[in-house]
Parts: structure tokens; sequence; C-alpha cells
């Protein structure tokens, strides 16, 4: 049996106040390629479907037109909810859903009803669990203690591996969580020196405390989402990372997704298909003239750009300066290779002792980052001074 995993589509976010959406469809239209290619029995989604809990009618247009072609190529689609999105309004009409083969798992309370495949070397049992915020779903199991997203995980997790035992046969797990290598038992990295445990580590990403990953130790298969790079806990714990790029942090992370594929005895290998790039991220560094003037930065005019602006001096009006050869400029940074240190002197202080024209000199410095008046603009500030000396006493 062959599954590809995916997650994190994140529908509808935009980059740096960008629209992302039409790049989204050309990489999940290739997504379904590969599905179609490689011959894949079920497609998994772990969660974040959607970047909001309320998306837009064209969002769902694309949810719609992508399963409807996954469906096509004759998979299976199995999706779980995530922290951006709304379980109730991913999961409408999720009974009607499975019956064409497309299985919206969000009900926080179904955790226990898999969805079954059958496979010639016997069926699969796919546990999707959706995304459970400790503060809800402790209130639905009163006499557990459920304080942080490992116990809940450890709690449901625990209940799979008894129903899966009692079923017997292969399964896979999807979760949308941030799962690290940490020992639960003490909240320690597992390499962490002997002679530190039980120092508690506040470890969060995207608002989700960690889970550790020894809670998915069992599955056949375990398919996260949270994480926006591909990642390898183990040789069957796994993210796949988001489809797109969303941040210029992520510019070094590859897209793609996993290719995994089970035998008769359980996992029998992993393969990294990668999807396309629309279009790259690029950081660009130097003054601003240089930028636009250089001949050897043509092949990243169309690229999403983040220029860190080196000039002693901010330029006027950089973004727009930036965008007429570079439209993609989506964020600018001034990072000037002087920088003048501040002493700590008071600005009272500091201005006692001047006279008028060393003040307005000193304010040029300081705002140009070290480079003080011309020698013109000297004489300009003193033949001001001078008249204003001669016009009226002070």
């Amino acid at each position: 049996m062959k599954l590809l995993h995916t997650s994190d589509w994140h529908i509808g976010r935009t980059f740096h106040g960008h629209p992302t959406l039409d790049a989204l469809r050309v990489v999940l239209a290739d997504l379904v390629q590969q599905t179609r290619e490689r011959g894949v029995d079920v497609v998994l989604v772990s969660g974040d479907v959607f970047d909001s809990a309320m998306p837009a009618a064209e969002h769902f247009t694309l949810l719609t037109e992508t399963l409807t072609a996954l469906r096509a190529t004759g998979a299976r689609v199995i999706v779980t909810s995530g922290n951006h999105d709304s379980a109730a309004r991913l999961g409408f009409q999720a009974s009607l859903l499975a019956a064409s083969g497309v299985h919206m798992m969000t009900n926080p309370e179904a955790f226990l009803t898999p969805v079954i495949v059958p496979d010639t070397d016997g069926p699969v049992a796919f546990y999707g669990i959706p995304y459970l915020e400790p503060a809800l779903f402790r209130h639905r199991h009163p006499g557990e203690r459920l304080a942080r997203h490992d116990d809940v995980l450890g709690f449901v997790l625990d209940r799979i591996r008894a129903d899966a035992a009692r079923r017997g046969g292969r399964y896979v797990v999807l979760s949308h969580c941030f799962a690290a290598g940490l020992d639960a038992s003490v909240g320690t990295p597992v390499d962490a020196p002997a002679d530190s445990p039980g120092v508690e580590r506040d470890i969060t990403a995207g608002g989700i405390d960690y889970v550790s990953r020894d809670r998915f130790l069992g599955p056949d298969y375990v398919a996260l989402g949270h994480i926006h790079g591909r990642a390898v806990l183990a040789d069957g714990i796994r993210y796949s990372g988001a489809p797109l790029h969303y941040a210029f942090s992520e510019a070094k992370k590859p897209r793609g997704a996993w290719l995994v594929t089970l035998d008769a005895d359980g996992l029998a290998g992993t393969e990294w298909l990668t999807l396309p790039v629309p279009r790259q991220l690029t950081v660009l560094t130097g003054e601003i003239d240089h930028l636009l003037a250089d001949p050897a930065l043509a092949g990243h005019e169309n690229d999403w750009v983040c220029a860190i602006l080196t000039d002693t001096v901010r330029p006027l009006d950089p973004m727009s300066r930036l965008q007429k050869r570079f439209p993609g400029c989506a964020t600018l940074e001034h990072r000037p290779t002087i920088v003048v240190e501040d002493d700590g002197e008071r600005y009272a202080a500091r201005v006692r002792s001047k006279t008028d024209p060393e003040i307005v000199a000193a304010f040029l410095s300081h705002v140009r980052n070290g480079r003080g008046p011309s020698s013109q603009e000297t004489g300009l500030i003193a033949e001001a001074w001078g008249e204003l000396d001669a016009g009226e006493p002070r």
C-alpha cells in the first residue's frame, strides 16, 4: 500500500500581505499529478487545511477542486483538522463525503473510529486525531489529568494502541501537534546531560506546547502536521512540512510530501517527493543603488525578495523604488554597515557645552549614522545662524 503524507496547506494565507491562492493551486495540482503517477492508495492530510477558522468561499473552492482531483486518481483521502482550522466547518458533511472516499476526521471523540482501507496484505486502520486543545478536551474527561497537549495525546494514543491491538493488523496515525524528541516524564531532551533530570523546559511552536515523540511509538507510520519544514523524528514518525513557503525563514526548507510504502510487515520505505516552488524566496543585501543597478541580480527580479539595506542613511521611499525592479519585494530591513554607538550620556549633558551650529551638526551625524555635515552644509548652517544672530537678540 502506498501513502502520500502532506499537511499544512494553509489555504488562504498571505505572504507578507500578498495572496498565495494561485501559487498554492499550482502546487496542489502537481501533488495530484504525483499521486496519479505513483499509484498512491491513500492521501493523508495532517491538519491546517485552511489558514483561518472562517475561510472565504474561494478557499473552499480550491479545497473542493483538490479533493475531487485526488479522488479521481483512485486514491482515498483522509484529512484531519489543525489548530488553524474550524473543526466544525472542515467537518461539515463529513458523513456524506466519507461515502465518496474522502474522510474528514474532525470529531474530537471519534479518534477510536478508524478508517479501514483494504489491502492485499490485509486491512490498514487509519486513526485521525484532530487538533485537541487541552482546555477544551479535558472537560470531556473530567477524571483524567489533561493539563498539556502531551497529556492529551498520551491519553488518546494509549487508547488507540489498545484498540489497534484488539483489531490486529497494521495501523497509521495522523496528528497535528508539535512533537519533539523529549522524555515526557521529566520534560527534558532525551540526550540531556545526566546531571539535569527534572528540569522543566517550556517548549512551544505556533502556540502549541510540545508532545514527546515517544507518545507515538507503536503505529506502523505516524503522519504529523504543524511544523512547516520536513522532519524525521524516527523512521516511521515524520513531518511533511507545508507545500508552499509562507515566510522567508522557510526559504531553505524543501517543499514536498512523503511517499510511504507499507508491506505485510508494516513500514517498508519512504521517499521524498519534491513539489514545485512557483516563486523563489531570495534575500538581497547591499546599498539600495547597488541592488537597483547590479545586472547580476536580474535573475531575482521575479522572486519574493527580502531586501536588507546597508546604506549609512536610510534611503527615501525605499520600498516603492525596489518594487520597480523587484515587484515581489515583500519586506525590507535597514542594517547600516556603520552604526554609531550610544555612549550613554544624557542629551542635555551632550548639548550644554556646544554652540548652536555644533548641535545641528551633531543631530545630522546622529540621523545619518555617523556622517556629519559636508563642508557645504557646514557653511549653510553657519550662514543660517549668522542671519538669526543678526536679525534678533537671543
